[in-house]
């Protein structure tokens, strides 16, 4: 437990960024009309690629004993992976509504 609080003792200021960067991003995307929504999420799409290779470029250089770092970076190549397919089928719904339909 010591080895814990030491670890967030050390990082305090990371911590204090990502939950400053957790509350902007709320407040960000809450803001966003509804019309916009459809290239966001292309925008994001190509963000969550750069995830997948990040992660995939982690989990190659890590230790194979680092189960933590092999571990976060397969969670992040399935969740990356999710949220691009989603957000591909979504965008391809909306696009959807704007094609004629052929009679």
């Amino acid at each position: 437990m010591e080895t814990l609080l030491e670890k967030i003792a050390l990082h305090q200021d990371y911590i204090y960024i990502v939950v400053l960067m957790i509350f902007l991003g709320i407040e960000v995307i809450g803001r966003v009309p509804s019309v916009l929504h459809t290239p966001l999420m292309s925008g994001a799409n190509a963000i969550h690629g750069v995830v997948i290779i990040g992660a995939i470029i982690v989990m190659g250089k890590a230790d194979p004993s680092n189960y933590l770092a092999l571990g976060l970076g397969f969670l992040a190549v399935i969740l990356g992976t999710l949220n691009v397919v989603g957000g591909f089928v979504v965008t391809d719904r909306m696009l959807e509504m704007f094609r004629h339909k052929q009679k």
